[in-house]
């Protein structure tokens, strides 16, 4: 079953994500996309995360549509023009590629490369409605081109449940509805009331919604987490997992409790365990799905 109709299940989703390498070498992700095959609904292949250098998201997509897995391809508006994008997302839907997430994007000097040139020339809601255009009608390009041959995509959109103004995110939320958006998949939550009242604000848009949870390793991850805008990680976890004698059986425990604390709002969850899969089994185990 495809993701696209998968969606049109009532199923509870999962869904997680993949890094590329930085380099060539793509064992130990298809090690971890092998690891939850059957276990998950989808795979993000996120697109130079953190503005740091890694191959090309597409071409791990391709790799895994080869092995029969369903990935979600991450397209980050950062490092491209409209041109580089639109370009590239008729590449990926020529080799077969159907679902995409569309993010903004990091800012280049928070990565590897930090004298690169930012471009930021679309912004996501923009890229949304372009792609959205690919598939409608006889299919167009962002400036009414005909195209030859339409681009069908199954488009996702972020949402941030831990916004300081939610209802700025309401808004926001609906314009991406608005522009094509299919599904969402969440920011880290780590407050399972919070995320309760966000899915309360954004009722009436009836939108399909994957929470976002994170493996929560260690206090120095949390620390990190917490510099990042709309992610709080409690006093109380951090402490949990500080005085925890086994910080891997902990990870897994608190992963679990949270998607079983958000899993009566939402559609399903989209698990992100940072550093590799290797734990995901068991979550799901744990968190009974």
């Amino acid at each position: 079953m495809s993701f696209e109709e998968a969606l049109k299940t009532k199923k509870f989703l999962v869904t997680t994500e993949l890094g590329p390498p930085k380099g060539t070498d793509l064992t130990d992700l298809l090690e971890d996309a092998e690891r939850i095959r059957g276990r998950v609904d989808g795979m993000n292949v996120t697109d130079c995360q953190g503005s740091v250098l890694k191959a090309s998201s597409i071409a791990v997509c391709v790799k895994l549509l080869e092995k029969g897995l369903e990935p979600i391809l991450q397209v980050s508006c950062a490092g491209r023009n409209r041109l580089a994008l639109q370009s590239d997302l008729l590449g990926a839907s020529i080799l077969g590629v159907r679902n995409v997430l569309v993010l903004t994007g990091d800012p280049p000097h928070i990565g590897d490369h930090p004298e690169a040139k930012p471009v930021f020339d679309l912004d996501s809601i923009t890229l949304m409605k372009i792609i959205r255009g690919f598939g409608e009608g006889e299919g167009k390009d962002m400036m009414g081109n005909v195209l030859k041959g339409k681009a069908r995509w199954c488009i996702a959109a972020a949402a941030n449940p831990g916004a300081k103004d939610l209802k700025v995110e309401f808004e926001k939320t609906k314009a991406k509805v608005e522009a094509g958006a299919s599904f969402f998949q969440t920011q880290a939550v780590f407050e399972p009331d919070l995320f309760r009242h966000f899915m309360e604000l954004i009722a009436p848009l009836k939108v399909t919604l994957l929470c976002g949870i994170i493996q929560l390793k260690s206090v120095k991850m949390a620390e990190h987490l917490n510099k990042i805008p709309g992610i709080h990680v409690p006093d109380p976890l951090m402490e949990e997992i500080d005085k925890a004698e086994d910080k891997r059986k902990k990870s897994i425990e608190i992963t679990a409790r949270l998607v079983r604390a958000v899993k009566p709002y939402c559609r399903g969850v989209h698990i992100m365990c940072i550093g590799g899969l290797r734990d995901l089994p068991a979550i799901l185990d744990e968190a009974g799905l």
